[in-house]
């Protein structure tokens, strides 16, 4: 008889029940939060699901990659979609969730959600820790701001990393003008210059990783995608054949409009916003550099530019944004370069 299990997963333990082909409970337990407590939680009671389940969440990556090396048939679900089922439930309970996931394994009325490979999550890891540096970065520069404000000194901006350092230089010379000041200068000009050398050494990094990618240099052909947007799409799609339509992708970032249909009401709104916002504010980015500041004219900057006269300036950018989406996937997929042509127009 098959049997289908369901984890309920929790940062130090996981809650676990699994049913038989009838929907019958015939074994409950807890174990802790790994993938060798679960697959020895199974062992220990000569169970051989069919089906395991459980949620996507904090831990789901890891611990579904574990259980498919120790070969356990897991599944990790949409954790936003079996909740609609779970809430059902008069009473919640850890117990009562795992019961809830079995039954969804046993009746396979779930969403399956895509595992990334650990070369994605790498990617991923090496672009947020950039991303991240240049957040505190970004706010180290404008507290120093607010404070000098306070005593009447007024910093010029950074336009460019060049200029960097003379920001460090204005600093310097504003904590002449107090003790407080200085001491604060002293700790603020370290911490200003090893973020910036941190930020320059994982930009290299990033920019060396998409030169050795050959997807991301076919990528960085289309006008508008660098180094960093082509990577991040990369490690978010993982795997381009997960859509059978390259149009789907739009969707997936939450660059389509939202619909409802119900009866003789029909609308289309604003777009979904669905999936990942930073690839998707990447896009956008790229979209904006491809209006604004790519000089060369092609079909897709014709086409953006004669958008934008028409229904304004973002609304042309997020439609170029998932126009550049669906080309990304598109010569991801086909292998090709973007096409440049000459005879393209504004």
């Amino acid at each position: 008889m098959e049997h289908y299990a369901g984890l309920d997963v929790s940062l130090k333990e996981i809650s676990i029940c699994v049913v038989d082909h009838d929907g019958k409970a015939i074994a409950r337990g807890t174990c802790p939060a790994d993938p060798e407590g679960v697959a020895g939680w199974f062992r220990n009671r000569s169970l051989t699901p069919h089906r395991i389940v459980h949620e996507s969440g904090m831990l789901s990556i890891w611990l579904q990659r574990g259980m498919t090396r120790l070969g356990l048939p897991a599944t990790c679900i949409d954790a936003r979609k079996a909740h609609k089922s779970l809430s059902a439930r008069l009473n919640k309970s850890d117990a009562a969730d795992a019961e809830g996931l079995a039954q969804l394994a046993r009746t396979n009325w779930f969403t399956p959600v895509h595992i990334r490979s650990e070369e994605a999550d790498r990617l991923r890891s090496l672009i947020g820790a950039r991303e991240r540096l240049i957040r505190l970065r970004k706010d180290l520069e404008g507290h120093i701001r607010g404070v000098l404000k306070t005593f009447g000194i007024r910093m010029t901006g950074v336009g460019q990393g060049r200029q960097r350092q003379g920001f460090r230089d204005q600093l310097a010379a504003a904590g002449e003008t107090d003790p407080v000041l200085r001491a604060i200068a002293d700790g603020f000009i370290t911490a200003h210059a090893v973020l910036c050398q941190a930020v320059d050494d994982l930009g290299k990094a990033v920019k060396k990783k998409a030169k050795a990618d050959p997807v991301a240099r076919r990528l960085m052909t289309i006008p508008g995608v660098g180094p960093v947007n082509a990577l991040s799409f990369i490690a978010l799609v993982d795997n381009p054949d997960r859509f059978s339509r390259v149009t789907d992708v739009g969707a997936f970032l939450g660059l389509t409009p939202k619909r409802h249909q119900s009866g003789e009401m029909d609308w289309s709104g604003r777009v979904s916003k669905c999936g990942d916002g930073t690839m998707r504010g990447l896009l956008f980015e790229a979209a904006s550099c491809l209006i604004r500041q790519v000089k060369r004219f092609s079909p897709l900057k014709s086409w953006a530019v004669r958008l934008a006269g028409r229904r304004g300036f973002r609304k042309a950018a997020v439609a170029t944004a998932r126009k550049i989406a669906v080309l990304m996937l598109t010569i991801w997929k086909s292998g090709a370069d973007y096409q440049w042509t000459k005879e393209a127009t504004a």
